[in-house]
């Protein structure tokens, strides 16, 4: 982790950074037993690292592969490990790719 990484996040930034609503992220939480943001005495929710990767994995699997949110929760519950490492590395290529296609924007 970056020293100068926040450690907590709001709902509103989670989902701007994940490209979602809130509601969506709100909806999630109680399907996925996996995704379980802080919430401090007023109910405000502050998500981790760890609850972004999770919801970059269950965007990886519903938007990317196809499946259902049952299917998606089934195979994070048995293969954490795989979809991580394949959610990771399609991230990365997802941002080497914006960097490409910035030089080609600034070679035109």
């Amino acid at each position: 982790m970056n020293e100068f990484e926040k450690q907590y996040y709001s709902i509103s930034e989670t989902a701007e950074m994940v490209g979602v609503k809130t509601s969506l992220l709100r909806s999630w939480e109680n399907e996925f037993e996996l995704l379980k943001p802080y919430k401090n005495k007023k109910g405000t929710r502050f998500f981790t690292q760890k609850d972004i990767e999770i919801i970059r994995m269950i965007l990886f699997l519903t938007k990317e592969k196809g499946y259902t949110l049952k299917g998606a929760k089934d195979m994070i519950r048995s293969n954490f490990g795989k979809v991580a490492t394949q959610t990771d590395l399609v991230q990365k290529l997802n941002t080497v790719k914006e960097f490409l296609l910035e030089i080609k924007n600034n070679l035109q």
